[in-house]
């Protein structure tokens, strides 16, 4: 059986290489666990803002890591 840790840092790591997954695509990514494994853990990591979890347009939850916002931040300046 796979230990906590290693399920969520496995978890951590495959939003961070994706920068931004659907839960789908998460879940078939870590092909040896379930759906529902996947689910409860990035549910207690968004509980804990370790993830980001929002819905898109389509209906799909998108998951994504704090640090990585969804539109690039743009700076004003006065000449």
């Amino acid at each position: 059986m796979t230990s906590h840790t290693s399920v969520t840092d496995r978890i951590l790591e495959t939003i961070q290489r994706a920068l931004e997954c659907d839960l789908d695509m998460l879940t078939k990514s870590l092909s040896d666990l379930s759906w529902g494994q996947v689910f409860l853990e990035v549910d207690r990591l968004s509980r804990k803002g370790q993830v980001l979890v929002t819905r898109d347009t389509g209906g799909r939850y998108m998951i994504r890591l704090p640090e990585h916002s969804r539109e690039p931040a743009t700076h004003h300046s006065r000449l």
